[in-house]
């Protein structure tokens, strides 16, 4: 069975760092896309960061310029690098992968449980 655990969250202050960390475990062959979304309270879960499984990324506008995505498939890790954090960052922050078992398997899909970012002012 395929799971996806979350870390490095936690509370910094506006203008600090931190770096998430995804790790999939189980019998996965490949890696179609793997993502970054966040939910602040009382918002829409949004996008932050995709990167595929040919390494193009892409990054919702408000973390450009501050937010990298990166996997190691060595790993099956995606990290989240967030510089220059500030308060409308304070979220939950969700790792996504579109993964598949075999070769020509079926695509598929899953979630993590979240690890809570809060960037104090």
């Amino acid at each position: 069975q395929v799971q996806l655990v979350e870390s490095g969250g936690g509370l910094v202050q506006a203008g600090g760092s931190l770096r998430l960390s995804c790790v999939a475990s189980g019998n996965i062959f490949g890696f179609d896309a793997m993502a970054w979304y966040r939910q602040a309270p009382g918002k829409q879960r949004e996008l932050v960061a995709e990167i595929t499984g040919i390494r193009t990324s892409h990054y919702a506008d408000s973390v450009k310029g501050r937010f990298t995505i990166s996997h190691d498939n060595t790993k099956n890790t995606v990290y989240l690098q967030m510089n220059s954090l500030n308060p409308e960052d304070t979220a939950i922050y969700y790792c996504n992968v579109d993964y598949r078992l075999r070769r020509l398997g079926i695509p598929r899909n899953i979630w993590g449980q979240g690890t809570q970012v809060t960037v104090s002012s």
